[in-house]
């Protein structure tokens, strides 16, 4: 008798059924059925919102920002007749076809208005050239008249932008709730069936079904802790069975969804950037993987003043400006996997190889410079600095926005975590803020105790003008 159970037990889940469940077996492969068929469809609508809804939100976004920057660079090239701003707007055209030619690549945009983007933006850069070509003063009828023709075009552009973001992130939803329908159902579905199988075979499952039932079980609760939003440390089925590549998919799957989760709910709604969790798990992982790694955090100088003396509103501006530098900048001088984050405010950070961090510091910092005095007032950027109220409220000149780099790489000495990484490049910030002009410092102490104690180390550095 020993010896049949054990062979049972080394029996395939197939052959088991075939010996004594054949009620079990019909209702197990259905629920594998039903089950691997709605995994099947969750993959697709997640395939669906990630290569086809965010981007094509993201996109349209962008495109917007792109149409935005054209249109500051046409107008400073009208007013001031500049060669270079004319070229600047040129370059932000074709950066708008390309973004175009990306949404046209996308999965299903065939209901999609391209051919009317594409038509507007034709006229829209025709009305430009021809206003370079006539060169009319600013203060001119003509002048007033071209320009309303232009914000005509350029709003039924942002227009039909803003409506393709709009229905991407509507399909988003959509798609959303239609996982979390999928989800429930496959668990009520699963439960009952299951439920069914233990009450037709309960008197023999105890002695031959011992490993499936608690397999079932795993499943079962993995599908409630998914349904309540639990998609860490699901209970996991080890067998080499067809229970054990359902328990695999039941953990794709839940890294699908909380990938997707935290991408909705933890980017900054300003930038789009990446928020905290995502760069403590960006770096951790680095670090953990022993990977050559500088992190830089950039923060903005006196930009509390210009909040205060302008409003949120052009602070958001800023905001936004310095997120394109960056994420301009890193693509330009960074490697292909570096990433680029929002902490929050006025506070960035940048994740790269160490032999990249000085090439990109450099490039956002110049940048940054030459585009800084024209978010303020003419007044303002003639004069060189702002008035303002101090923490204390105590009224102070400040001077315009520089930015402070600071950067900490495991060259010198092992990190070991986000936290002690934060903390170090906490203390070269402040460091670096003491400066009057915009600036990037490293940390090249190479252990504990000279960290601490060794300030020469934190090496200042200003770019030439």
């Amino acid at each position: 008798m020993k010896r049949t159970i054990a062979r049972l037990f080394r029996l395939t889940i197939s052959m088991k059924l075939l010996l004594g469940f054949l009620s079990c077996g019909i209702l197990t492969i259905l629920i594998a059925h039903i089950a691997l068929s709605n995994f099947q469809r969750l993959n697709e609508i997640n395939n669906r919102i990630i290569k086809r809804d965010i981007l094509l939100e993201e996109t349209a976004n962008e495109m917007i920002d792109t149409l935005l920057a054209q249109e500051r660079y046409g107008r400073r090239s009208l007013i001031m007749k500049s060669s270079e701003m004319e070229a600047l707007f040129w370059k932000k055209s074709d950066e708008f076809k390309m973004l175009r030619r990306q949404i046209g690549n996308l999965l299903d945009v065939s209901d999609l208005p391209l051919v009317r983007i594409a038509t507007l933006h034709r006229e829209y850069n025709r009305l430009y050239q021809a206003g370079f070509e006539n060169g009319d003063d600013s203060s001119s009828r003509a002048y007033e008249d071209h320009k309303r023709l232009i914000q005509r075009k350029q709003g039924e552009l942002v227009e039909l932008l803003q409506r393709i973001t709009r229905d991407a992130r509507m399909g988003q939803n959509e798609k959303s709730l239609e996982t979390v329908s999928i989800i429930h159902s496959t668990f009520w579905t699963i439960s009952g069936l299951s439920a069914g199988g233990l009450l037709l075979g309960i008197i023999i499952a105890m002695v031959i079904t011992y490993n499936i039932s608690r397999s079932i079980k795993q499943l079962e609760l993995s599908t409630r802790e998914i349904s309540v939003g639990k998609f860490d440390q699901l209970p996991e089925v080890r067998s080499q069975d067809e229970l054990g590549d359902l328990s695999q998919a039941f953990q794709r799957m839940a890294q699908s969804l909380k990938s997707l989760e935290e991408r909705h709910l933890e980017a900054n709604p300003l930038t789009y950037l990446p928020g905290s969790i995502t760069i403590e798990n960006v770096l951790n992982k680095r670090l953990r993987k022993g990977a050559p790694t500088a992190f830089c955090q950039l923060d903005l100088s006196n930009f509390k003043a210009f909040n205060d003396r302008y409003g949120y509103a052009r602070g958001n501006e800023v905001i936004q400006v310095t997120a394109d530098i960056v994420t301009e900048m890193v693509k330009t001088e960074g490697n292909e996997g570096d990433f680029v984050g929002h902490i929050g405010g006025d506070d960035f950070v940048v994740i790269t190889s160490p032999e990249r961090y000085e090439k990109i510091c450099r490039a956002i910092i110049d940048s940054f410079d030459k585009r800084v005095s024209d978010l303020y007032d003419p007044e303002d950027r003639q004069r060189g600095y702002i008035h303002g109220e101090t923490r204390q409220g105590q009224m102070a000149s400040f001077p315009i926005m520089t930015m402070a780099i600071s950067v900490v790489t495991n060259q010198y000495c092992p990190l070991q975590n986000h936290i002690q990484v934060a903390e170090i490049a906490a203390e070269m910030k402040n460091y670096a803020k003491s400066f009057s002009h915009s600036t990037f410092v490293v940390d090249r102490r190479g252990d504990n105790v000279s960290r601490w104690a060794d300030r020469k180390t934190l090496l200042p550095t200003k770019l030439e003008k």
